[in-house]
């Protein structure tokens, strides 16, 4: 008896008998040994703390970077985790300074303290070969959202001029990997067309913007999540092939 499989991903197998006969069955596929992550802290010298969560494995790895005022345990990073547990591969999620169970307070935060929390991630944990007077009279910043349970963010006026240090598309941006930007065409916080601009500014020559018609800012619906994860996918295959 032969078998051959079927379909994209082998869910099938077409079973050939020797007279002839052929029977479609479903495809037994043994069980993943799936590794549990827990909590690590990286210590830092003159630094908080960060809380990650880190799964070994095979490279290419995926590191997961939180949106703002979020933290590691959202649906999309636990999806990715899974995704990542079921190929093998690395997987890290992490905490930025001030959220989740990392160390620090959020109201003194900016971003550059976040982007040394990545840098610090990157180098430490991961293995391998981010109204202006009024803002100003009250030394803060608060922003209407429908995320927060507050109805708004409050916002240190500090982090927003430091974060003018950090501005991304008044010059090229020198990455020369394989990049893919996912943006839902009904977010109203940060329109789509900035994923253009970032496209247009990058020095790389391989990257593709994916528009969601009906996605929102947080992109967190179940088909949203499955995009996400078949990208993700794909760009493993694609670095795997050019290492």
């Amino acid at each position: 008896m032969a078998s051959r499989a079927l379909g994209g991903h082998g869910a099938w197998v077409l079973r050939l008998c020797k007279h002839g006969a052929a029977i479609l069955q479903p495809r037994v596929t043994p069980p993943v040994c799936r590794l549990k992550s827990s909590i690590q802290y990286l210590a830092r010298k003159d630094l908080p703390k960060l809380a990650y969560q880190k799964l070994k494995g095979k490279s290419p790895g995926v590191i997961f970077l939180p949106g703002f005022a979020s933290d590691m345990n959202a649906q999309k990073a636990v999806a990715l985790e899974d995704f990542c547990k079921s190929l093998g591969h690395s997987f890290i999620r992490f905490d930025y300074t001030g959220c989740g169970n990392s160390e620090g307070n959020m109201k003194e935060c900016t971003i550059g303290k976040w982007k040394k929390d990545v840098l610090s991630i990157l180098d430490d944990v991961s293995e391998g070969p981010q109204e202006k007077k009024s803002a100003e009279e009250k030394d803060e910043w608060k922003l209407a959202s429908k995320y927060s349970e507050e109805g708004f963010y409050t916002i240190p006026y500090s982090f927003i001029k430091e974060a003018e240090n950090h501005c991304l598309l008044n010059s090229p941006i020198p990455i020369t990997s394989p990049i893919r930007l996912i943006h839902g065409m009904k977010d109203e916080e940060v329109p789509w067309h900035v994923s253009m601009q970032i496209a247009d500014r990058v020095l790389s020559t391989d990257v593709d913007v994916i528009l969601r018609k009906h996605g929102l800012h947080r992109m967190s619906e179940k088909d949203d999540i499955k995009l996400l994860v078949y990208t993700i996918d794909d760009l493993i295959d694609k670095l795997t092939t050019l290492g």
